[in-house]
């Protein structure tokens, strides 16, 4: 399936969500873009570490969301 992975930094006071990286791949499942994602999150040159991702389907529909903490661990929903 292709996905589109978007790594945000979100702002405490008003919890605005600025993106700082965007990645389109194939993955297997959703479980392999999870992981795919989460190793993205500290390897990819992004202008500032990312304190969210969320992961899309082909059709744009959001099928995960997780806050990242440090090193890309960090809990989500998914709506699969």
């Amino acid at each position: 399936m292709k996905v589109v992975i978007k790594f945000y930094r979100i702002r405490d006071t008003d919890k605005a969500h600025a993106v700082v990286g965007q990645e389109t791949l194939d993955a297997a499942n959703l479980e392999d873009a999870i992981e795919q994602a989460v190793r993205l999150s500290t390897s990819l040159n992004m202008p500032q570490q990312p304190d969210a991702m969320s992961i899309s389907d082909s059709d744009g529909n959001e099928v995960h969301v997780r806050r990242l903490g440090r090193l890309g661990a960090g809990r989500g929903r998914s709506a699969l």
